[in-house]
């Protein structure tokens, strides 16, 4: 049962939900399934050294599982230096002892996420670019910084934005943090751990100039 175990916990992880667990650090470069080469390696390398993520476990970093709100709000309060909430967030669906329950309580007191409006969070919901996007723009507000006006007509699927996310886009792509492909944002596609990873690194980098 032993094995089960820890072949069930390997398999949760995969997919984002212990990004908030107590794992020993990873070197630079020791996750197996990151390849020198690969577009992520030095970005995953980077998120890894800050602490802003780790791996499921201290060889597998899992780059292409899709990430959830949770690990999304969680990186977020890392990077803010882990601050202590003064209030729980409220949310019907956030235990008071799940992983990133301070991360969600911290994330709901400043205003970065505010759930589907009907009292829960969703914190194991994969999520969207789109939606990722606003928590970023929503956490570049809390740092007072200025909302950026990225030319969204340069997609082709600009119009399948949702109009609640608009402005959040608009930020990551002014930000340079949204990069499309083949001339399209895709807001529906869902965001990969390495994806999160290469965000973090730009939003973690002073602009240039």
């Amino acid at each position: 049962m032993g094995l089960l175990k820890r072949r069930w916990t390997a398999l949760v992880c995969a997919v984002g939900l212990c990004a908030g667990l107590t794992l020993p650090a990873a070197a630079a470069g020791t996750y197996v399934d990151v390849p020198g080469g690969a577009w992520y390696a030095d970005e995953v390398s980077q998120v890894t050294e800050k602490g802003y993520m780790t791996g499921v476990d201290p060889t597998h970093f899992v780059p292409l599982a899709n990430v959830t709100r949770a690990t999304v709000v969680t990186v977020l309060w890392r990077m803010a230096g882990s601050p202590a909430p003064t209030a729980s967030s409220g949310f019907s669906d956030v235990a008071a002892d799940a992983w990133y329950t301070q991360a969600v309580d911290w994330a709901k007191e400043k205003k970065i996420a505010s759930g589907d409006g009907k009292g829960a969070f969703h914190p194991d919901q994969q999520i969207t670019r789109e939606e990722m996007a606003v928590l970023l723009a929503r956490y570049d507000a809390y740092q007072g910084i200025d909302m950026a006006e990225g030319a969204l007509n340069l997609f082709s699927d600009a119009n399948q934005i949702s109009s609640w996310a608009k402005e959040g886009v608009q930020h990551a792509v002014g930000m340079g943090w949204l990069e499309g492909t083949d001339g399209k944002l895709n807001p529906d596609g869902l965001a990969s751990r390495a994806q999160l990873a290469a965000i973090l690194v730009r939003m973690d980098t002073p602009a240039m100039g």
